[in-house]
């Protein structure tokens, strides 16, 4: 077991067991999922591997990762077992926001490629059995975006201003903004524009950059603009969206006072969802809209071409979320609860628990995430003193995570993750293990967040690193070049992907065998119970649609524990850990496993 004294890895002994094995007490979670015929819709099962297109490979040189690279290297999610994955934004933009900026949505930035670009990625991952989802942001539009500059232009109270949230300032000469409300990134949500006559004027809303104008989704043009994005990406054969701050849209147009709106995306706030700019009943009509043209490209009776929403809500408690998902609005929203629990047993059963409850009351799938672009990577959180914290990036100035403690609960904490029943989603380069980079000079940071709060939030920088390929070659095979836009730590070449492929015990190898059971025995689509257990320790038997039973265990305690059933080891997170040989009746500490039950 892992040795905090030491620091070392040794082997497991009876030594450590305790308490006792106790008797399972199966408290039933979820029934499993409702079928079309004989078959389960796929989006309720899969596990969708989010590609960040900046950082994930790099064709040309420039140091920017594009779709040419994304096709390249297609056939490595294939090999690791996914079903689909996710793109981040890819469309034209300033990229002051990473290209959550957007200009364009309708055409591909040529940072990135072209759109015969993008129909040869859709083609080339359904023709390896990927499906293919794609970011749509739809709370705010570039400042470049033609419809704003179109506003800048005009009057105030002019129809092209109606498109955005334009109001008067306060104070006699209106040189006080229309309210109090915070940006996300730091810094006040509205900013004032110069007139065409050159005189101060107006002022616009936005929750995030100041290049990021909102929308107002109140205005019909908003609303059949995007219906019209929707269906040029389906007809381009995606097959879903995944939706940027879903919960956002609305905002209540008397603007009263909320200074703490800004704090939305902060963890001490996250959940402060009853802001006035945030879950606003009005947003689950759009989304029933946009239900009804996906249904359109879908075949009745078929759920394998259901094409599908996820919601980006960072939204509390459980049962606001679950109405996202309700049959006739969304597929998927992130269980962002499940990510927030960080390394806690006492929190993540609750939440698993509450999480099955609340979404089995509308018949949708839960969607469990541990890391994505906009937090820091679980391998580093759970390596922090605290690892329930999530902090607003990691720097070289705070209190560095342990990394071999943090990647051995990563891994068991992903180990849990896939075997519960449900979709999954992994972010690029999880399945290596990565860190967040915590040592990245405050020069090269690019993330808004830092630059707007005058460097007091670090941002996300840190998790958007270029992935590692290869352990030679200057930009560990992300490029041709040497050329990264943002700095790869050294340790990512130990973790490349060639160092890890058919390396027993590797975090890449255990991905791809979590992948594979999961599949073979049906997990995703089973029933699932909750066994008995010690404090520190989550246990689980999934049932799959033929009977086939599964045991999961989370030990997050400081010693081995017993295994409260009978069966034999299949796979198990510590990387010591051999399950061919190892013994079936314990789990080391800070790891977890699966049992064959039958």
């Amino acid at each position: 077991m892992y040795d905090r004294t030491s620091g070392s890895i040794g082997a497991v002994t009876d030594t450590t067991l305790s308490p006792k094995p106790v008797s399972p007490k199966p408290t039933p979670l979820h029934a499993g999922p409702p079928r079309e015929g004989s078959d389960v819709a796929w989006w309720r099962t899969a596990v969708i591997y989010q590609v960040y297109p900046r950082s994930w490979a790099d064709s040309d040189g420039d140091g920017v990762g594009d779709l040419p690279g994304i096709i390249d290297r297609l056939p490595y999610l294939r090999e690791l077992g996914v079903d689909a994955l996710w793109l981040s934004p890819f469309y034209v933009s300033p990229m002051n926001d990473a290209g959550y900026d957007v200009a364009d949505y309708e055409d591909i930035d040529p940072l990135f490629g072209t759109l015969e670009d993008a129909d040869r990625l859709i083609a080339t991952a359904h023709d390896l059995g990927l499906r293919v989802i794609i970011d749509l942001v739809p709370n705010h539009s570039s400042s470049e975006h033609p419809w704003f500059q179109a506003a800048l232009a005009a009057a105030p109270g002019s129809p092209e201003r109606e498109r955005y949230i334009f109001r008067d300032g306060l104070g006699p000469d209106g040189s006080e903004p229309p309210s109090d409300w915070l940006s996300v990134f730091g810094g006040p949500g509205w900013s004032r524009v110069t007139e065409a006559d050159g005189t101060p004027g107006q002022w616009y809303l936005h929750l995030f950059d100041v290049t990021q104008p909102d929308f107002n989704w109140h205005n019909p043009e908003v609303v059949a603009a995007f219906h019209g994005h929707l269906r040029f990406w389906l007809d381009r054969g995606v097959d879903g969206f995944r939706v940027d701050v879903a919960h956002s849209l609305f905002k209540d147009m008397t603007f009263p006072s909320w200074p703490y709106g800004g704090e939305m995306l902060v963890p001490e706030h996250i959940h402060s969802s009853t802001g006035p700019m945030w879950d606003l009943d009005e947003v689950h009509e759009v989304y029933r809209g946009w239900r009804e043209i996906l249904d359109e490209y879908a075949t009745p009776g078929d759920p394998s071409t259901d094409r599908i929403l996820c919601a980006e809500a960072w939204v509390s408690p459980p049962s606001r979320l679950a109405r996202y998902v309700r049959p006739d609005e969304m597929h998927q929203a992130f269980n962002f609860d499940f990510l927030e629990a960080g390394w806690d047993a006492e929190r993540l059963g609750p939440v698993i628990a509450d999480s099955y409850a609340r979404n089995d009351e509308v018949g949708a799938p839960t969607t469990w995430v541990l890391s994505n672009h906009d937090v820091v990577r679980h391998a580093s959180r759970f390596g922090l003193p605290d690892p329930t914290h999530r902090p607003n990036g990691i720097g070289p100035d705070d209190i560095q995570p342990d990394a071999e403690l943090g990647l051995r609960r990563a891994r068991a904490a992903t180990t849990l993750m896939l075997g519960l029943p449900g979709s999954a989603y992994v972010y690029q380069g999880e399945e290596l293990g990565l860190p967040e980079h915590t040592r990245l000079p405050g020069e090269v940071r690019q993330d808004p967040t830092y630059h707007r709060t005058h460097h007091a939030k670090l941002g996300r920088d840190g998790c958007r690193i270029p992935m590692p390929w290869t352990a030679d070659g200057p930009s560990f095979g992300f490029g041709p070049s040497g050329d990264t836009w943002l700095p790869q730590p050294e340790v990512y070449g130990e973790l490349a992907v060639d160092r890890q492929d058919g390396t027993p015990g590797s975090t890449l190898e255990l991905y791809r065998a979590l992948l594979r059971l999961r599949r073979e025995r049906d997990l995703a689509a089973g029933s699932i119970v909750e066994v008995e257990t010690p404090e520190g320790v989550l246990a689980y038997v999934v049932t799959s649609r033929s009977g086939v039973r599964t045991g999961l265990v989370l030990n997050e305690s400081a010693e081995s524990v017993p295994v409260p059933f009978d069966g034999r080891l299949l796979v198990h997170s510590a990387p010591e850990i051999d399950p061919a040989t190892a013994p079936a009746d314990v789990v080391a500490a800070d790891s977890a496993a699966w049992f064959a039950l039958d």
